[in-house]
């Protein structure tokens, strides 16, 4: 019988190359806070209601961040990588517009 042909990668001598495997070092993602800013405006209730639609925010919860925002100027609604809070920033402004309302939504790094 005659010998079996080698295998691709089968042992020493036959020419293949082990490559030792590098772990690789990547950074999470950059974070940004959406904040949501005040104005003499838009009602109390309709910021309580988007921090609850548009962030999952519990009524509660949403309650006491309207409150931060309306006495301090600000406040934030959440922290996201930045394509999500790009997007939460222009959701919140579209509803905004649709609702009549001048609420300004905005981002800025973590």
């Amino acid at each position: 019988m005659p010998p079996a042909p080698a295998q691709p990668g089968g042992g020493e001598g036959d020419g293949s190359v082990a490559l030792e495997r590098v772990p690789q070092r990547t950074e999470p993602p950059r974070l940004y806070q959406v904040l949501l800013l005040n104005d003499d405006f838009t009602p109390m209730e309709f910021v309580v209601m988007v921090l609850q639609e548009y962030f999952r925010h519990d009524l509660d919860t949403a309650t006491q961040i309207m409150l931060k925002i309306h006495h301090e100027g600000r406040g934030v609604c959440g922290v996201y990588t930045r394509d999500v809070a790009s997007t939460k920033v222009e959701l919140v402004l579209a509803a905004s517009r649709r609702a009549g309302h001048p609420l300004q939504c905005t981002m800025e790094a973590a």
